[in-house]
């Protein structure tokens, strides 16, 4: 890939490119294993490390903010004409790539990556699978178990949708530049039945319980706990990342129906 040597690096996006070729084929060993038949997505793709493995897959997109890895990309792969997409992935909706749902797979930028996750979330029926590369810390959070201190407001807005995985760490000195933390690979996958909940007052609930996550919920939640019984309930002694995502459930919609 030494024809994009030229090119400087972005620091505003996140620019920070894989060249362990070994890791490389362990994503998309993972990619070829999660995704199935479905149609590929790869956001970010950049130099195209991950694209020369991905190119022969016959339904593959890309898209790419950046112009000058869009015109590289380009030329260095002529085979993928009509599949390189110059856009804001963020800014986009599913019916910019495919007409039917498919995976999105990638190194993603760190900068944006949850932004990524929740753009997911909302077209979580496009998108019934979501493998890549984000910053260790914010895939451990997103994978989180009740009861980690990596458990928080993604962890539960993701699994209420998805199932989530931690596949496997990257270290730092299988990119150029090497970023300053270690990299970690995770997959979220579609559940196959929505839970029973009022996904607006269930994101509002998960908020707010976690931006005063060392409070119990009763002093977290105590606008919506207008009924003293309801208020001396023992779950309200518990702090929000000692909660399941089953117990979330079953709070928001007590809270919500007690509300009405």
């Amino acid at each position: 890939m030494a024809k994009h040597n030229h090119i400087q690096l972005n620091k505003s996006l996140g620019q920070h490119f894989l060249t362990d070729e070994g890791v490389l084929q362990e994503i998309y060993d993972a990619i070829l294993h999660h995704t199935e038949d479905l149609p590929l997505l790869e956001v970010g793709p950049g130099a195209g490390a991950l694209s020369k493995y991905l190119k022969a897959k016959e339904a593959y997109k890309l898209v790419e903010y950046d112009k000058r890895w869009v015109e590289h990309l380009q030329e260095e792969f002529p085979e993928l004409e009509g599949k390189v997409i110059q856009a804001d992935f963020l800014q986009s909706k599913p019916s910019d790539f495919f007409d039917k749902p498919f995976a999105v797979v990638g190194n993603f930028p760190y900068n944006i990556s949850s932004q990524i996750v929740f753009k997911i979330i909302d077209y979580k029926d496009d998108v019934p699978v979501m493998l890549g590369m984000f910053q260790k810390e914010m895939a451990r959070r997103i994978c989180a178990s009740p009861g980690s201190k990596e458990f928080g407001i993604i962890s539960v807005l993701t699994q209420l949708y998805f199932e989530t995985e931690y596949l496997f760490d990257v270290s730092m000195e299988a990119f150029n530049p090497p970023p300053r933390v270690v990299s970690g690979v995770m997959v979220m996958k579609r559940r196959k039945k929505d839970f029973s909940v009022d996904p607006i007052f269930f994101k509002k609930m998960v908020k707010l319980a976690f931006n005063q996550r060392r409070k119990t919920l009763r002093n977290s939640l105590k606008q919506y706990l207008s009924n003293p019984k309801i208020k001396e309930l023992e779950i309200f002694n518990l702090r929000p990342e000692q909660l399941s995502l089953d117990g979330f459930i079953n709070l928001s919609n007590m809270l919500e129906s007690q509300n009405k």
